[in-house]
C-alpha cells in the first residue's frame, strides 16, 4: 500500500491529487472530448491587417462550398444586435468587424459547416476588400501628434486615450524627492507574453428551440460570470443559460475573458437549431486571445545618503490593444500595479498610469499572478538592485535595511494596502544561506578578477491575493466574493460544489482537504465538482491566484457550519448537553468521558434519521465568502549565472525559491505549483516575447516564433520555505504556490545585470536573449 494510504488528508498531508488518477489514464474529459448529435463546426476567418477599413465582404462563393450550412458576418449579427459585446473593464468589443479591423487577427466572418475540415475550407473562398489604414503598434504611437484614430466606432472618442488613473499621495513624494540624497531612475518594458495553455479556447453551444435552453460547453475559468455576461450580450434569459466547463488543459488568465467565438457559435446554433462547436488552432490562441503584460514603466526612486529608501514615483503606459478588454477589477485600471512598493518601508510614493489603444490584440489578464502584480514586482526590484549597484551597497543588504519589519504589521502602504502579516527578513536570510550566498560573492569577485563574467541577482516580492473584499473589488459590477456548497450523505460521505474552476491546480484534493481538517471526514471520501452553473453556487471563477484564499475560505466556513449542526445531532445521540461535548477531528464526545463518543458519520447519518424535535433534516449548507482584507504571500529568490563574454549567452547555475504563503493545505500540490511557476518565469525572463512590425503584423503567433520553455533549457529549481500563517484569516492560507511568476523574472534579470555590471551595463528588456547581451557588451567594446 502506498504512504499516503493510511493518511486523513486534512490540513499539511501531502497525499496524491485524487483528479490525477483519470489525467493519467486519459480519461480526463476536455472540450474536444464532447461530441453532440446533429453537430455542426464552426471555423473563423481573421484579418491579415492590424488596421484597415472594411469595403466588402463577399460570401457567395463561400455559402457554395461542400458542407457550408451558413456564412456569419458582422452585419449579420447587427441585424441580431450582436455584432459588439461589452468587455470585462466595461469598453466595447465587436464580436465580428463591421466598419473596420483593429488589429491582426481580429474575427471578421465565420463558417459553419458539417465537418471541421469544409468550414477551415470554405474560409479561403470568402473575398474581403480591404483599405489598410496606419498602424499604431505602441503607446508613444498612440499619444503621437496625428496617431489614427482607432476607436472612431466610440462617441466623444477624440483620441486614443483610454484612461488616467493614480495611487498615493504626489505632494509629500515631491517634497521627499527634493530632499534625497539621490535618485535612481530606471525606464523598463515588461513586453507582451502570452499564457499558451496546452489546450487552446473553444465552446460548444447548443441551444434548444424548443426548451430555450443554452447549454454551453466552454473552456472558460469563470463559467457563472460568462454565464450573466452572455444574457447580458445576448438577452436571453440567465437561468435558460447553463455554462458547462469541462477539464481545462491549462488556463493561466487566458481562459477568463469572453471571446467573440463564443458568441458567434451560440448566436448560431440559436439560428441554426442545430450544436455548434469552435474550438481555436494554435495561431489564433496566440494571435487573438488573451495576453499578459505590455507595460512600459518609468520609476524613480529617492535614497537618503545611508540609503533608506524615502520616496517612490512611477509611471506607467499601458498598451491595451484595440479593445480595453482586462480581466481586472473595475475600480483599478491597471489592475493592482499599485503593490509596486513590494517588500520595503516607503514613506511615501506617487503611481500613475495611462491606458491606450494600439492595433494589437485585446484583453490583458493575470498570467500566473495576481492582477497586474508581476510588473510591478518587476519594476521595484529591478530599481531596487540598480539603487544598490549605484549607491555600491550590497544588494541584499539593502533590501534588508529597508524590509517592512515584522512587528510592524499589520503595515498600510504608501499606496493604500493593509498588508497582513510577514517575515521578509527571515525569507531572505533563508534564500541566502541555502544559496551560500556570503562564499559565492567571494567567488564571484575573483572569477570577475580573471575576466569571467557572472553574477548574482535577487528579488524579495510581496504578492497581492485574494479579491475581495467586495466593496472594493468586483467585475462589471460583480461582487469578487467566491462560494461553497457542502453535503452530507446519510452514509458520511460528502459532495462539495464550488464557484471556482481548476486547470490543474488540484481543487479536488485542495478542497477536501479543507473539509477533512473542518469535519474530520476523510478527504478520498469528499468528492468536489466545478465547473456547472446549473449545479454550483454562482462564484467569481479561478485566476489571479484567489481561489483558496476566497473559495477555501467558504469551504472552511461552510463546514464550521455543518459542524456546529452535527455538534447538535450528536448531543442528542448522547443525550448530553452540547456545551458538554468536545470536538476532536471526526468525533464529538463528552467532556471527561472520551468513551462516549459520537463520529461524524454517524452525527450525519442521524441528520436524516434520528432527529432531535424541531430540528430541519439533512447536513448540508453553502457559504458566500467575501474576504475583509486581501492576503500577502511573499519571498525572495536568488539567481546565480555565466554570461559568454564571445555569445553573450546567459547560464542560470544556481536558482534558489523561498515562498511563504502561510498554511500549505497540501505541500506536495504547492511544491508542484511553484516548479511550474518557476518554468514559466524562466520562460519569460529569457524566451517569451510577442512583438510586432510598424504594419501591425504579429511576430510570436506560432510556436516557432514563440518559444516557450522546456525541460531541456528550464533549470535545477531549489526550493525553501518559511512559513508564517496569517493570524487574519480563516485558514491561515495565503495562496496555493502560483506566486513564482512575480518574483523570478526579475531574479533572473538582476542576476544578468548584476554580471553586466562592471562593464557598465545596468539595463537590458526581456526577453534576455544571447543577441542582447552580445550587443551590450560589444557596445562597451567587450570581447571575448
Amino acid at each position: 500500500m502506498s504512504s499516503t494510504a493510511h493518511m486523513h488528508g486534512g490540513i499539511g498531508e501531502s497525499i496524491k491529487r485524487k483528479e490525477d488518477g483519470r489525467f493519467l489514464r486519459g480519461r480526463g474529459s476536455y472540450l474536444d472530448d464532447h461530441v453532440l448529435p446533429n453537430m455542426l463546426h464552426m471555423a473563423i476567418l481573421r484579418s491579415p491587417y492590424a488596421h484597415a477599413r472594411i469595403k466588402s465582404i463577399d460570401t457567395a462563393a463561400a455559402s457554395k462550398k461542400a458542407g457550408v450550412i451558413a456564412v456569419v458576418t458582422g452585419e449579420l449579427m447587427a441585424q441580431h444586435k450582436l455584432a459588439w459585446m461589452p468587455t470585462l473593464s466595461g469598453d466595447t468589443q465587436a464580436v465580428l468587424a463591421t466598419d473596420k479591423v483593429r488589429f491582426q487577427g481580429q474575427e471578421v466572418a465565420a463558417v459553419i459547416a458539417e465537418t471541421k475540415y469544409q468550414a477551415e475550407d470554405a474560409l479561403a473562398s470568402i473575398e474581403v476588400d480591404y483599405d489598410v489604414l496606419p498602424a499604431v503598434t505602441s503607446p508613444d504611437k498612440a499619444k503621437a501628434e496625428g496617431a489614427a484614430l482607432i476607436r472612431d466606432d466610440k462617441d466623444g472618442q477624440k483620441d486614443n486615450h483610454i484612461y488616467h488613473w493614480e495611487s498615493g499621495d504626489k505632494s509629500t513624494t515631491q517634497a521627499a524627492f527634493a530632499k534625497a540624497d539621490k535618485v535612481i531612475r530606471l525606464h523598463t518594458f515588461y513586453p507582451r507574453c502570452h499564457p499558451a495553455p496546452l489546450e487552446t479556447c473553444g465552446c460548444i453551444a447548443d441551444v434548444n428551440g424548443a426548451t430555450g435552453k443554452a447549454t454551453i460547453y466552454m473552456t472558460s475559468q469563470a463559467p457563472h460570470a460568462i454565464r450573466t455576461v452572455f444574457a447580458l450580450v445576448t438577452g436571453l434569459p440567465e437561468q435558460n443559460i447553463r455554462i458547462i466547463s469541462p477539464d481545462l488543459g491549462g488556463g493561466f488568465g487566458n481562459k477568463v475573458p469572453v471571446y467573440p467565438g463564443y458568441v458567434v457559435a451560440t448566436a448560431a446554433s440559436l439560428l441554426l437549431g442545430r450544436p455548434v462547436k469552435w474550438i481555436e488552432d494554435r495561431n489564433e490562441n496566440l494571435i487573438s486571445t488573451g495576453f499578459a503584460r505590455d507595460f512600459h514603466m518609468t520609476g524613480d526612486l529617492a535614497v537618503d545618503k545611508n540609503g533608506k529608501m524615502l520616496a517612490l514615483r512611477v509611471h506607467l503606459d499601458s498598451d491595451n490593444g484595440a479593445f480595453f478588454a482586462d480581466a481586472q477589477p473595475s475600480k483599478f485600471k491597471a489592475g493592482l500595479f499599485h503593490i509596486v512598493t513590494g517588500s520595503y518601508d516607503i514613506p511615501t510614493a506617487h503611481v500613475t498610469a495611462d491606458g491606450y489603444y494600439t492595433n494589437k490584440a485585446p484583453g490583458g489578464v493575470a498570467y500566473r499572478c495576481s492582477f497586474r502584480v508581476t510588473e510591478a514586482s518587476y519594476l521595484i526590484e529591478r530599481l531596487v538592485t540598480n539603487a544598490a549597484l549605484e549607491l555600491g551597497i550590497d544588494q541584499a543588504e539593502f533590501r534588508k535595511q529597508n524590509f517592512i519589519q515584522p512587528e510592524q504589521f499589520p503595515y498600510t502602504s504608501a499606496t493604500g494596502w493593509v498588508y497582513d502579516s510577514g517575515d521578509y527578513p527571515k525569507a531572505m536570510d533563508v534564500a541566502l544561506d541555502q544559496l551560500g550566498y556570503a562564499e559565492l560573492k567571494k567567488d564571484v569577485e575573483a572569477r570577475r578578477k580573471k575576466g569571467e563574467v557572472t553574477g548574482i541577482g535577487i528579488a524579495s516580492f510581496t504578492e497581492v491575493v485574494g479579491a475581495g473584499h467586495g466593496a472594493e473589488f468586483d467585475i462589471l459590477g460583480l461582487r469578487m466574493f467566491d462560494s461553497a456548497e457542502l453535503r452530507v450523505h446519510p452514509t458520511g460521505k460528502a459532495i462539495l460544489r464550488m464557484g471556482t474552476k481548476s486547470q490543474g491546480q488540484g481543487h479536488e484534493t485542495t478542497f477536501a482537504q479543507i473539509v477533512a481538517e473542518e469535519l474530520g471526514i476523510p478527504a478520498m471520501d469528499v468528492a468536489v465538482e466545478e465547473g456547472d452553473t446549473d449545479t454550483a453556487p454562482y462564484g467569481l471563477g479561478t485566476y489571479a491566484s484567489r481561489s483558496t484564499p476566497v473559495a477555501g475560505a467558504a469551504t472552511a466556513m461552510v463546514a464550521r457550519q455543518l459542524r456546529e449542526k452535527a455538534r447538535k445531532l450528536a448531543a442528542h445521540l448522547l443525550e448530553a448537553a452540547e456545551e458538554d461535548l468536545v470536538w476532536e477531528r471526526g468525533k464529538f464526545y463528552v467532556k471527561g468521558s472520551p468513551e462516549r463518543s459520537k463520529t461524524i458519520q454517524e452525527a450525519a447519518f442521524a441528520a436524516y434519521t434520528n432527529l432531535p424535535e424541531g430540528m430541519q433534516a439533512g447536513l448540508e449548507g453553502v457559504y458566500y465568502y467575501d474576504p475583509p482584507n486581501m492576503t500577502y504571500p511573499f519571498g525572495t529568490y536568488a539567481v546565480v549565472v555565466d554570461v559568454d563574454k564571445g555569445t553573450g549567452q546567459v547560464k542560470v547555475k544556481r536558482m534558489v525559491a523561498v515562498d511563504d504563503c502561510g498554511v500549505r493545505i497540501n505541500p506536495m500540490i504547492v511544491e508542484g505549483q511553484i516548479h511550474g511557476g518557476l518554468a514559466e518565469g524562466y520562460g519569460i525572463a529569457f524566451m517569451e516575447l510577442i512583438t510586432f512590425d510598424d504594419e501591425g503584423n504579429c511576430i510570436g503567433s506560432n510556436l516557432m516564433d514563440y518559444l516557450i520553455p522546456t525541460a531541456w533549457e528550464t533549470p535545477k529549481f531549489e526550493l525553501g520555505e518559511t512559513s508564517t500563517p496569517s493570524p487574519h484569516h480563516p485558514l491561515g492560507a495565503k495562496g496555493v504556490g502560483e506566486s513564482p511568476t512575480v518574483g523570478s523574472p526579475a531574479a533572473y534579470v538582476n542576476a544578468v545585470i548584476d554580471a553586466l555590471s562592471p562593464y557598465g551595463i545596468t539595463n537590458i528588456d526581456m526577453p534576455v536573449t544571447s543577441d542582447k547581451v552580445w550587443a551590450a557588451l560589444r557596445s562597451k567594446g567587450v570581447t571575448e
